[in-house]
């Protein structure tokens, strides 16, 4: 048992000062004061650190993405060391526009190794395109039986997408529902939006026309331009949820992109934050000329989020909604998200600057005064041949 005293709790709610039992990486109690017992084996002063939930980033590319030029321009296996620097102690992995030399399978394997190694893994069955990439024969089979499996992924309104039909949506949307009913997931379609004139057509093709329940379609990228910004706006007013990229595709700052969705009256609720980290990127000079490849940062998630809070004015309470309770919701994760009793025991502290200083993933701490604790096994320092 751990027991963190002196936290300044934002679950995400303010709560102030207050004292966190943890049993078997879950939260048994929050009071203001816990009496110290016999079966509590560590203790671990926040000193008055502001403490939130773990951030959940869900949608990052775990195996790497990218190849547009050439297999070189691949971006390599994010560690668990980087990821926790970050903040996030719950990650969605996802393939990208590769499905061919990365696969379902491949991309399992990578989230069970991160379970292994400390964090809370999930994935999204599924590429850009149409053709079966699943584990098993189906989306609704890989998401009755595959323990890790909450969705499908697919693009639309982009040149690399197999450009379907809302008919073709909502059967895969059938089955992300269904399987997910029967497994007692959630069940998501997540929908990569490109940057064709297209836009989110289908999706309110969808909605207003087949009638499909909006809780179960995740667009993401939706920052890509102002057009397909003031899209999102209206699905947002329907009821769904838009999922912001802060690592790529953007038109503006994604901190300035939520305030002003916040100003043509949607709900913090409904919006949240994503990296889309370790996508593969061009890398420009100053005219613009490609000279070069880079990874989308897979820290900025942790950037938007202070910068919504010191330069947009927004309460701690509400910005972190975007990483921590509003992904929980979308992706059907009823014990992450929330500094509660019953949920796991995953936090962030940060100093009174909003620096993240200490992570907690499981109820484990990961990293402490901006150091890592834990580290993968095929991190340098972890293999014999290093040398410091």
């Amino acid at each position: 048992m751990l027991l963190i005293r002196n936290a300044n709790v934002y679950a995400p709610e303010a709560l102030g000062m207050k004292d966190i039992l943890i049993a078997n990486g879950k939260i048994i109690a929050i009071e203001g004061h816990i009496d110290a017992h016999a079966a509590i084996t560590h203790e671990w002063n926040a000193q008055g650190r502001i403490v939130t939930p773990g951030f959940i980033d869900q949608h990052i590319h775990i195996i790497g993405a990218g190849g547009k030029h050439g297999f070189s321009s691949m971006t390599p296996e994010l560690t668990l060391s980087e990821i926790i620097a970050c903040g996030s102690t719950t990650v969605v992995g996802l393939l990208g526009t590769d499905g061919c030399t990365k696969n379902v399978r491949s991309l399992y394997s990578k989230a069970k190794a991160l379970e292994q190694e400390g964090l809370s893994t999930y994935i999204f069955t599924g590429y850009y395109g149409l053709d079966p990439m699943y584990i098993m024969d189906t989306v609704q089979e890989d998401l009755l039986f595959i323990d890790k499996v909450i969705g499908c992924k697919i693009a639309i309104s982009d040149i690399r997408s197999s450009y379907p039909t809302a008919l073709e949506l909502v059967r895969i949307l059938r089955e992300v529902m269904v399987g997910g009913m029967i497994a007692s997931k959630k069940g998501i379609l997540h929908l990569h939006l490109g940057a064709l004139k297209s836009k989110m057509d289908l999706l309110f093709e969808l909605v207003q026309d087949y009638e499909f329940p909006i809780q179960h379609i995740s667009p993401t990228h939706v920052g890509r331009t102002k057009e397909l910004f003031d899209e999102a706006i209206r699905f947002a007013k329907l009821g769904g949820m838009i999922d912001i990229t802060t690592g790529a595709s953007k038109y503006t700052a994604p901190y300035l992109a939520v305030l002003y969705a916040l100003e043509q009256g949607v709900s913090i609720d409904k919006m949240t934050f994503s990296t889309d980290g370790n996508a593969g990127l061009d890398k420009r000079d100053d005219s613009g000329k490609v000279i070069g490849v880079t990874r989308a940062p897979i820290d900025a998630n942790l950037k938007e989020v202070v910068d919504l809070i010191q330069k947009g004015g927004l309460s701690i309470e509400k910005a972190i909604r975007l990483v921590t309770v509003n992904p929980a919701v979308n992706l059907g994760l009823v014990n992450k998200g929330r500094i509660k009793v019953g949920c796991d025991a995953d936090f962030c502290c940060f100093s009174e600057n909003m620096e993240l200083t200490d992570v907690f993933a499981k109820g484990v701490l990961m990293m402490e005064d901006k150091n890592a604790l834990v580290k993968g096994n095929y991190e340098p320092e972890n293999q014999p041949w290093h040398v410091k």
